[in-house]
């Protein structure tokens, strides 16, 4: 037991930690032990109150995101050595842990899992039943059809890996205040905090937020209303179960995935937790209207067992040894959620020096984790991988109560349902960000869910089996898409690109501060280029477009995803080098319709009177012009690859300009298209998607994105240097182009490579080539490996199918293709 010490002791920090549960404890211990000095741990009652000290401690190296893996593996090894390291017990139990498939479907799964394994460290593997039998012999055998396994797995007990890396952070000189609450925060125009307390103030470099379900009450300290919600999360406790009991080897933690519960050995007995249905869980959505009661710390709330009777009853069925057992304790504590049930993990956009990390479903497993990963970025300024799906920046002001509160529900709910690829989940949608066109389209088309918009995934025709089916196979999709890109490629298609982010920068800076921010040189006015924001070490941070569509005045486009993660990094660059400029977020405001295919000018130049002609409209050209009386900022690029123009216009206009495109396009047989013909015509023509083919894991070299990287520029661009010694230290890895010999699966991603009866690498996207009538991926392979012609194989629903590396792209883009034909060669389609 840890004695309370409810002093400040110091006046000033560099960082303040706010909340002592078992993740903000494991970033003092990081922070500390990585060297920072001033380090101080807020906590307002006492460490672990609130949700760590009831949270049912399991561990597990299993996470269906490549990245969140890293994190769980990292936690396992540091709980294994933490007695050692720190000379405190921590009740850690290793018995492996099986996840139990009772449907061809959850089969189908396990194996699209174990295809992203194979280039994993981390031991997982696809096991009969025999083999689940043997590892547990007190299952109902006549339903279980696999089991996924991973021998490392296990449980902790919270409380002691608490107070274990406490000892460990303390023992590297960070301080641990309790109990002492934070009452208010403010920020000083240096970019410091004043951390107010009843015992006094603390000055601080950065603070961090991680106060568990008390996150919200923090954030809307500083005017940000942090999408959390806490969920009444029950487990329950058995008696001694004789067979229990008798058996010499603890049992592995199960995870019954139909019947949504997990299962384990508590000394001789069992601990079941179930998920609920998003129709019966509680959420305890009054604590996020009249904030937590401020005496709540280490209380649960009242249990109903009514509530998970039908998942009672299918842990009977899968372990009958449960009927004759007695209940002896009945847990239900609060645990938060984030709509998407991932945590909110680093720096927020819109506020200086102020970091999270909240929203935290499965807190023990992440904690280990987590604290070094937030550690390194803090001190290295950069993330140590990447971690997008964990950005707080991917919520905005969309993101209301109702939505969070309907989200944490459908997540909840769905804890344990099916992970397919292209998942579509419903609940809380749409939201107030729906595009112009959204009305007109929604009937027409299956919609996709991206950073709070609404998108077209594909176009229903007659005949077309509508709606939502996914499928580990080719679905009901796949012959629509199909008639999408022949669409594009033969006639003409419009697309509504309205979620991209855009930013306009203007200011006697701009262009000092563009030249800083990106590899490629600034374009000139008029021009659009295609630019990446490189991080320290050379890697990929970012991928837009920029424009220079007046004198010192640019327009910067990026992907619906990607928006605020931008931004935060533009706006940290503008306040660190005290750049004169302004930079304005019109991503709402503005539509964007894109125009692709060979009669796209045919059909645009009815329209207006601007010369549209190659001669007067290049490619990568941006000018202002009316299209059927209504101002456009036109830029002729297109992901497509094909003719076309993206055409930026006030969201009021995006129905009036629609229709007008439509109606002059009659002759020449215009049709929608959705973002995933896009995605087959994108690679087809070797496009690059950033957080596939480049993100924080991989640099531009490696990536084949040296065309837009001029290390000769004068500007010394952020990451510069380190590309540099990069290219000069040569690669170890490339990004190649596989045609894939499939059946009735595509790849789709973070598949496993294959060499010789070894993983070599690994998919970044892909998808079938309606072109070619075969699959294609993106992959990184070893360099001595990357030739064309080159033999592979690529691990899709666990077999291994040939792979050929070819010569990019497979279809030349369009203005290739008009530059060889006035050359006179004839181009490949």
């Amino acid at each position: 037991q840890e004695a309370p010490s409810p002093s400040l002791g110091k006046d000033r920090a560099d960082t303040v930690i706010i909340g002592g549960g078992c993740v903000g404890v494991s970033l003092a211990y990081h922070l500390a032990k990585a060297g920072m000095k001033d380090v101080v741990l807020l906590e307002k009652s006492e460490l672990t109150a609130g949700s760590t000290w009831h949270a049912a401690g399991l561990t597990t190296y299993f996470h269906p995101g490549i990245n969140l893996k890293k994190i769980h593996s990292y936690s396992i090894k540091l709980y294994e050595k933490l007695q050692d390291l720190t000379g405190q017990a921590v009740g850690f139990h290793q018995p492996g842990s099986i996840r139990i498939a009772s449907t061809p479907t959850r089969v189908d799964e396990f194996k699209y899992q174990m295809t992203r394994a194979g280039w994993h460290p981390t031991e997982q593997y696809l096991i009969t039943p025999e083999k689940v039998q043997e590892l547990f012999p007190l299952l109902n055998m006549d339903m279980v059809l696999a089991g996924l396994y991973n021998p490392g797995d296990g449980h902790i007990d919270p409380y002691s890996l608490t107070m274990a890396l406490a000892a460990g952070a303390r023992k590297y000189g960070a301080q641990l205040s309790y109990p002492v609450q934070v009452t208010n925060l403010n920020s000083r125009s240096d970019g410091t905090w004043e951390v107010e307390t009843p015992l006094g103030i603390i000055q601080a470099k950065r603070i961090v937020n991680t106060a568990g379900f008390w996150a919200r009450e923090i954030g809307k300290m500083i005017g940000l209303q942090h999408p959390l919600i806490p969920v009444h999360h029950q487990y329950v406790v058995t008696s001694t179960i004789p067979e229990v009991k008798a058996l010499k080897t603890e049992l592995p933690v199960i995870r019954d995935l139909e019947g949504s519960y997990y299962l384990r050995q508590e000394r001789d007995g069992l601990l079941f937790g179930p998920y609920e249905s998003e129709e019966k869980m509680k959420l305890q959505d009054s604590w996020v209207t009249n904030g937590v009661p401020p005496g709540f710390g280490k209380e649960l709330f009242e249990s109903d067992l009514d509530r998970i009777m039908e998942h009672i009853e299918a842990a009977m069925e899968m372990v009958p040894v449960l009927k004759n057992a007695d209940i002896i304790n009945t847990i239900a504590g609060p645990i938060t959620y984030s709509p998407d049930i991932l945590p909110m993990v680093g720096p927020h956009q819109g506020v200086r020096n102020y970091w999270v990390a909240i929203g935290f479903g499965y807190g023990i497993i992440h904690a280990g984790g987590i604290g070094k990963y937030l550690s390194d970025w803090i001190l290295e300024g950069e993330p140590p991988f990447d971690l997008l799906e964990l950005d707080p920046n991917r919520y905005g002001k969309w993101t209301t109560t109702e939505y969070t509160a309907a989200k944490a529900r459908e997540s909840y709910g769905f804890n344990n349902i099916v992970g397919y690829p292209k998942e579509e989940r419903f609940a809380g949608r749409p939201t107030e960000r729906t595009s112009g066109l959204y009305d007109l389209l929604k009937s027409k088309c299956s919609m996709g869910f991206h950073a709070g918009w609404e998108q077209p995934h594909w176009f229903y025709k007659p005949g077309d089996e509508t709606g939502y089916k996914p499928s580990f196979r080719r679905t009901n999709w796949f012959e629509p898409v199909g008639r999408e890109y022949k669409q594009v490629m033969e006639k003409v298609g419009v697309i509504d690109l309205s979620p991209f982010g855009k930013f306009k920068v203007k200011g006697t800076d701009s262009v000092k501060l563009l030249d800083h921010l990106f590899a490629n040189v600034v374009p000139k006015v008029g021009s659009t280029n295609i630019s990446h924001m490189l991080t320290p070490r050379g890697k990929v941070y970012a991928e837009l477009t920029v424009s220079q569509l007046y004198p010192g005045e640019f327009m910067l486009v990026t992907g619906s995803g990607s928006e605020l993660h931008d931004l935060r990094w533009i706006e940290e660059e503008v306040t660190r080098g005290g750049y004169k400029v302004e930079i304005e977020n019109i991503t709402d405001e503005m539509g964007v319709l894109g125009v692709a295919g060979p009669y796209a000018r045919q059909i645009l130049q009815k329209l207006t009177s601007e010369d549209l002609r190659d001669s007067s409209f290049n490619f990568l050209q941006s000018k202002h012009l009316k299209l059927s009386d209504i101002a456009v900022t036109a830029i002729r690029i297109s992901y497509t690859g094909e003719l076309g123009w993206e055409l930026y216009h006030r969201k009021e206009d995006s129905v009036a300009l629609y229709n007008a495109i439509m109606e002059a396009g009659q002759k020449e047989g215009i049709d929608n298209f959705g973002t995933y013909a896009l995605n087959a015509l994108r690679l087809e023509k070797g496009f690059r998607a950033w957080g596939a083919e480049m993100n924080c894991d991989t640099n531009p070299l490696e990536a084949g994105l040296g065309c837009f990287v001029k290390l000769n520029k004068p500007a010394d661009f952020t990451g510069k240097q380190a590309l540099k010694q990069i290219k000069e230290k040569g690669l170890k890895r490339r990004l190649v182009y596989l045609t894939v010999e499939t059946d009735n699966v595509d790849p789709e991603g973070n598949e496993s490579v294959w060499h010789n009866g070894k993983v070599i690498g690994n998919t970044t996207s892909g998808c079938f080539s309606y072109s070619a009538q075969q699959s294609l991926a993106f992959a990184y392979v070893p360099t001595e490996l990357s030739k064309i012609g080159q033999k592979l194989e690529v691990e899709l629903l666990g077999k291994n199918y040939p792979a050929t590396i070819i010569q990019e792209p497979l279809v030349l883009t369009e203005p290739t293709r008009i530059r060889l034909q006035r050359k006179g060669e004839s181009p490949k389609i």
